[in-house]
């Protein structure tokens, strides 16, 4: 860009020609104008725009949909570039430069299915055998790793087309990132829409994140374009490019990684597999800085790497399970078994309690299946909550879908409670729960709410229970942690996995180092033993 005194500049922005990139590069010239810079488009078309025959996930990341816009902008043609960053190969061009990075989009997938294929008793809503569109590696491994009982076949085309193809009942689902159908205005109102948040379906490396390139000697065009850069979206994403880079990100690789901050902490998922039918290796890890952080994730992955031999679980695991899965990949030993048994504490309801009851609360999946025995006349303003995506899946599997899961807001119960509370507080709550329960979420509530304590089971704990020499012992529960420590002592070398933090405090009372996955799952289960 240059500018003489008579004459302003105009600045000539290079664009794919698709509805999304001009929407991308339309919103670039706006931040520009808001700065006092005036530009024009100029539509390139891109090998990836001619090429229909090969997949998305090997078209992403290649230079496919950039190569010819960054040689008009080294001929000089072009001024600068918009992409979407995921397209981008890790390495620029000699003599180029990623200038800005603006506000990133919400880099969450979209699970769109057609209305007739909903069954809200699976997880991701999803009827069991259907037929979900994607070309994506990444998103078919994992997709698969929580229903395997799924097809999956390719999609491709633009956003509108790949919707189109659903609308013509050429499959039952397909999958997208929220960002382009957000970007486009897009309704669905015709579909089920399931969102896919990205700490629990990980996306591409900088999905959701535009990249404007322009040439390296364009010092004034480079110091312009600050005030629509986001430093701290282009730290982030900076994370996610290095993994990709470090593991020689490959076409076919299904690879996923996200990272945010959050009170000041680096967290990033990664999820990989080898090809797309591959069961996918999970990490999740946190840190104060982003200095060596791709390289200590990449290194987690490493063949070479050796995982524990045998893992305990205070849980029984049936043979479907993802934790038993993500384990018996790597030939982990299992040993399964709960050291509680659970009774029921009432066998009738009493119907005049739901009468009054605005929202019911479950902590736990016990409590979902022990108030569900009872066989509730519930009512359809009842709304549901429950603290994370095990319970919810329990939910389902009664057909009914909650409106608050707090998982959403962190993993901390009380911060989970907090949240809660702003919209539920002052109305009618019923916990039904455990006998001496903790009361976390209860004593959250503003005190114009009215609580109602419903006791539908009680835990009792094994007599004997015998000692286990595994390598990792995962407690899901404080009454399991109490059950185990009656007659047993940890060895040295053992290490310790909790659910929740109020399992976590009997370890801190004990005085032992433990650790405690981002979710109270068994995806999150998964993650924390893979990252030991």
């Amino acid at each position: 860009m240059s500018t003489d005194n008579h004459k302003k500049a105009i600045v000539t922005i290079g664009t794919r020609g698709s509805e999304l990139a001009l929407w991308q590069a339309n919103y670039v010239k706006d931040r520009l104008a808001e700065a006092g810079i005036e530009s024009t488009l100029k539509i390139i078309k891109t090998q990836g725009d001619n090429i229909l025959n090969l997949r998305l996930d090997k078209l992403e990341g290649k230079g496919f949909f950039t190569k010819e816009l960054e040689e008009e902008l080294l001929a000089g043609s072009i001024d600068m570039a918009v992409h979407s960053h995921k397209d981008l190969p890790t390495e620029n061009p000699p003599g180029l430069i990623i200038a800005a990075v603006p506000q990133r989009e919400e880099p969450s997938e979209l699970l769109l299915i057609l209305k007739d294929c909903v069954d809200i008793q699976q997880k991701l809503s999803l009827k069991y055998g259907a037929m979900v569109g994607t070309s994506s590696n990444r998103r078919k491994s994992q997709l698969l790793a929580v229903r395997p009982d799924l097809e999956v076949d390719d999609l491709r085309g633009n956003v509108p087309t790949r919707i189109q193809k659903l609308r013509n009942e050429d499959f039952d689902a397909i999958i997208l990132a929220k960002a382009g159908v957000h970007r486009l205005g897009i309704d669905l109102s015709e579909f089920h829409v399931e969102e896919l948040e990205p700490m629990e379906f990980i996306p591409a490396p900088a999905q959701g994140a535009l990249a404007i390139q322009i040439r390296e000697s364009d010092k004034e065009l480079y110091q312009a374009l600050q005030s629509i850069h986001n430093p701290d979206v282009a730290e982030q994403i900076a994370v996610e490019r290095k993994v990709l880079e470090l593991f020689e990100g490959g076409c076919h690789m299904p690879l996923g990684c996200y990272c945010r901050k959050d009170e000041g902490k680096f967290q990033v998922w990664t999820a990989k597999a080898e090809d797309d039918e591959d069961f996918p290796d999970r990490l999740f890890i946190e840190s104060e800085t982003t200095d060596g952080l791709a390289e200590a994730i990449v290194a987690r992955f490493s063949p070479e790497r050796r995982l524990p031999a045998s893992v305990f679980i205070t849980r029984d695991l049936s043979e479907n399970s993802y934790l038993r899965k993500a384990l018996q990949k790597h030939q982990v030993e299992i040993d399964a078994r709960s050291l509680i048994r659970t009774l029921p504490m009432i066998h009738k309801l009493d119907p005049y309690i739901l009468r009054s009851v605005d929202w019911i609360f479950f902590s736990s999946k016990n409590a979902i299946e022990y108030f569900m025995a009872l066989k509730p006349e519930l009512s359809k303003r009842t709304k549901y909550g429950v603290l994370g995506r095990g319970s919810e899946d329990m939910l389902r599997s009664f057909g009914i879908v909650p409106d608050f899961n707090g998982e959403e807001e962190g993993i901390d119960t009380a911060d989970i409670a907090i949240e809660f509370n702003k919209i539920a507080g002052g109305s009618t709550v019923l916990f039904p729960g455990a006998k001496d329960s903790l009361r976390t979420v209860q004593k959250a509530m503003s005190a114009d709410t009215k609580i109602i304590d419903l006791p539908v089971y009680e835990t009792v704990t094994e007599p004997v229970v015998e000692k286990s020499f595994a390598e990792v012992l995962i407690f899901t529960s404080p009454s399991n942690v109490d059950a185990y420590f009656a007659d047993n002592l940890l060895e040295p070398e053992q290490k310790v996995i909790c659910i929740g933090k109020s399992t976590a405090g009997k370890f801190e009372e004990m005085g032992v180092p433990y650790k405690l996955p981002y979710s109270p799952d068994e995806i999150g289960l998964a993650e924390a033993v893979f990252g030991l």
